[in-house]
């Protein structure tokens, strides 16, 4: 791909380089099994590479068409169909919530107590669509383990994939637990997503993954991705492993036994999509070109614009709003907008980008972000939990704009 990373602007010599030190410092030191990296620029992929294994107890060697588990990755995917139907005028971003989930219009926020003696306010004002994109809605995790809300939420096991349940439990379920804080006030990491696809499917009267299928991966041409790995496809799909205090790379969910081989009965917006590497970049070019790829048009360019803004109350960032113990970025420097997080301000990020650079990850360690000033995007897949575990993705960014030999014509 010599020629085309030149064409690109980026040198060949130092995207070796990039690879070299994914191999040594993590492959090679047995910190994660193996890697697919994609870079894009200027509408060539300048660069992509399958370094290591994609199961190794089975010695599988990575593939470019390696399946992963999205996991929160599936957040902006989500987020874009939601505006779908904000686009085609069904519901707005200012619609309260409680007018399509109406048990909620009651939703109280936490004053104090347990699950079965909770006290509670009267919130601000509603939950509005936009609190759910930009994850100020008041909802949580329950691996936040800050609160008794999100104690509430481990004791319901709300939005859990195993167990049979299924988004209209979840939404049942969360209709029992007050919310966080008043909507609007703060931004916490959440299960905001998941409630978006149960909106996209009493919304739209399709089943939310039927939507997701018909409106997002059959246009763009993704055909890996899906809530499930589908016959035949399951020698691609890789193992998943987490770092524990006795085993820095323990095998957490074998490909030839994983809950993800069959469908689910709660389709998660906001963690449950596999995916591969060329998958997710169809998805970020059609993001980078405007809504438009290929000539397919997903969503206008005034909406992308919009999406990929600080929309932050106030134009805020995260450290001034959030209330969250983890995220997929780090928070210096950097706002959200519709599923997105925004680079406001590289001096406080410390790290390499643009301002308005938009990014996410996934929690076994993916992650991806596109520069539209730079015209390129990154794909990043690996399957390592938790993402907060190593730097990489703060030296994926370093490696990757040090290879730069031209900035954007």
């Amino acid at each position: 791909m010599t020629t085309k990373a030149k064409a690109a602007g980026l040198s060949p010599a130092r995207l070796e380089t990039l690879d070299r030190f994914i191999q040594s410092r993590y492959i090679d030191a047995g910190k994660i099994p193996g890697a697919v990296t994609v870079i894009a620029r200027r509408g060539e992929v300048a660069h992509l590479s399958a370094l290591g294994l994609a199961d190794v107890e089975r010695k599988t060697p990575m593939r470019e068409d390696t399946i992963f588990r999205a996991y929160s990755m599936s957040k902006p995917i989500t987020s874009v169909a939601f505006m779908t139907l904000v686009e085609e005028g069904r519901v707005a971003l200012d619609t309260p919530v409680h007018q399509v989930i109406t048990e909620w219009e009651n939703l109280g926020v936490y004053q104090a107590g347990f699950m079965e003696t909770f006290r509670v306010n009267r919130p601000e004002r509603p939950m509005l669509m936009i609190d759910l994109l930009r994850h100020t809605s008041g909802l949580t995790y329950g691996f936040q383990q800050t609160t008794n809300v999100d104690a509430a939420y481990r004791k319901l096991k709300i939005g859990e994939r195993e167990g049979g349940a299924t988004l209209d439990d979840m939404i049942r379920d969360l209709g029992k637990v007050p919310l966080e804080f008043s909507p609007g006030t703060a931004w916490n990491y959440s299960l905001s997503t998941d409630v978006l696809g149960y909106l996209i499917g009493k919304i739209s009267g399709q089943p939310f993954d039927e939507y997701l299928r018909s409106r997002i991966f059959k246009p763009l041409g993704m055909t890996d991705t899906d809530f499930f790995v589908r016959a035949g496809n399951q020698p691609r799909f890789s193992a998943c492993y987490a770092v524990t205090p006795k085993n820095p790379m323990m095998l957490f969910d074998d490909p030839a036994r994983s809950a993800y081989l069959q469908a689910p009965s709660l389709c998660s917006g906001g963690g449950g999509l596999v995916t591969t590497a060329s998958d997710y970049l169809r998805f970020a070019r059609m993001m980078l070109g405007g809504g438009i790829l290929d000539g397919v048009q997903i969503l206008s360019p005034k909406t992308i614009a919009l999406m990929t803004l600080n929309l932050l109350p106030d134009g805020k960032d995260l450290p001034a709003l959030s209330r969250s113990l983890f995220s997929e970025v780090t928070y210096n420097g950097v706002g959200f907008g519709l599923g997105f997080a925004i680079t406001l301000d590289t001096a406080k990020t410390m790290i390499p980008g643009s301002v308005g650079d938009y990014s996410w990850g996934g929690a076994a360690s993916t992650y991806f972000w596109i520069d539209p000033r730079e015209d390129l995007i990154v794909i990043f897949m690996t399957q390592l939990m938790p993402s907060t575990t190593y730097t990489i993705r703060r030296e994926l960014r370093t490696l990757v704009y040090s290879a730069f030999e031209e900035a954007n014509r």
